[in-house]
């Protein structure tokens, strides 16, 4: 097993949510040894293939190459303790973290994110960040080696790298960017060897042929939405919402066959129309795809029974508030949509294949109160014979790790979306 450190994008539970899923349906072994806002750190089974442009919910990917207690950080950096210093100096140079840099024809150019989960030692990120660059720095200079790292401007509020500035400097290629990950027990320091490239997600999403503003899905979500459905290559996955066809698309570049349904005839011939130029923007020769106009009462009709592997879908959220609702107008609209999502469980049920599973966004809209109104769609979905997939169980964890209580819990995962006054609910569930 190799630990991997991954950070997340900007809602961390539903960015670990989608890496849990994603290596259970390839069934790569892992156990996640932390988590939290900032990072994780996943021992994953070595010679397993972590693609970053499969993923919508991770920024970086990195291997770790040390690990020491946070205790020694504390007293480096809190009590600047000199021999607890040197010992981290002495960790850092003994190993192999600037073997790729090492190996340069030129001078060498990296730079040092720090993501830091201990609130006593955040304030210190800066200091950190300059003590791990300078050490690296002398011992490139012990193999002969001219070097610069990144600094950081002083209004930035912690020293770490954007996912755009790796790019940009190219430090992947050169292994080149050193990630110190501080934990509350350990510190993990490891390599860059994959970043999130945001240019490709924004491609798919602004320069498509066909776009639909209000309540679109972004790529991204979208992309996370298909990995927690155990989409893997060559299953069947339908949209029966599809739109203009943002999540056919996700799934498309995940080798699924895709069919989408929508009642709309201008969003049918706007979503075919998006999927051929995806299959010539990505080269996706022979890929299987149709794009269906239909009322998602009768999909059967349409589809067939249990002819398809997965559905990943977002239906009607309701109006597009510009003020923050009271509870009684928000049950409205909850009540008002509720007979469209009960019908669409009823049919989805019948589409599916056994073992199949569903994805499904529904409204969340906090109040004016700051109560949630939630649609209740899992007790119709219970009736029709589905099971509840929770995103987290206690073997995503190791038994040594403290706090996963809280995510072993959760039974569905809440995106925000600024823009817009209604949230989204996600939840999973198998027949």
């Amino acid at each position: 097993m190799l630990t991997n450190l991954f950070i997340s994008g900007k809602n961390w539970k539903l960015s670990l949510a989608e890496i849990v899923a994603y290596l259970s349906a390839k069934k790569t072994n892992f156990v996640v040894n932390f988590f939290s806002r900032e990072f994780f750190a996943l021992d994953v089974e070595q010679g397993a293939e972590l693609a970053i442009e499969d993923l919508g919910g991770t920024i970086k990917i990195a291997q770790a190459k040390i690990e020491f207690p946070t205790m020694i950080s504390r007293q480096a950096f809190l009590e600047r303790d000199k021999q607890s210093q040197k010992q981290i100096a002495a960790t850092l140079t003994s190993s192999d973290l600037v073997d790729g840099m090492s190996k340069a024809s030129e001078k060498v150019f990296f730079g040092v994110s720090v993501y830091c989960s201990d609130k006593a030692l955040r304030p210190h990120s800066g200091v950190i960040q300059r003590f791990v660059g300078s050490t690296v720095k002398d011992e490139l200079a012990g193999y002969g080696k001219k070097s610069k790292f990144m600094g950081f401007s002083k209004d930035r509020r912690l020293p770490q790298l954007s996912h755009v500035e790796v790019l940009k400097k190219k430090l992947v290629e050169t292994r080149s960017e050193v990630l110190l990950c501080i934990g509350k027990q350990e510190t993990w320091v490891g390599t860059t060897v994959a970043v999130h490239n945001p240019f490709e997600f924004q491609k798919r999403d602004i320069y498509k042929p066909n776009q639909r503003t209000i309540f679109a899905m972004p790529p991204r979500l979208a992309r996370i939405m298909v990995n927690m459905s155990a989409c893997t290559p060559g299953k069947v996955l339908l949209d029966p919402f599809c739109g203009v066809g943002t999540i056919l698309q996700e799934a498309l570049l995940a080798k699924a066959k895709v069919v989408g349904v929508d009642a709309n005839s201008w969003c049918v011939k706007a979503a075919n129309e998006n999927l051929e130029w995806l299959i010539r923007e990505y080269a996706l020769q022979g890929s299987d795809f149709r794009v269906i106009q239909g009322d998602v009462g009768k999909l059967t009709q349409k589809i067939g029974m249990e002819a398809i592997d997965c559905i990943v879908t977002e239906p009607d959220l309701g109006p597009a508030l510009r003020q923050i609702p009271t509870g009684p107008y928000a049950q409205k609209i909850i009540q008002k949509l509720e007979p469209l999502y009960f019908g669409f469980a009823e049919e989805s049920y019948k589409v599916l294949k056994v073992g199949g599973r569903l994805v499904l966004v529904t409204p969340y809209i906090v109040t004016r109160s700051g109560k949630a109104v939630a649609l209740p769609i899992g007790s119709k979905l219970e009736s029709l014979g589905f099971k509840r997939v929770q995103p987290f169980s206690v073997h995503t964890f190791s038994e040594k790790l403290e706090g996963s209580e809280a995510l072993v819990s959760l039974s569905s995962l809440v995106e925000v979306d600024e823009r817009h006054k209604v949230s989204r609910e996600i939840h999973i569930y198998e027949k």
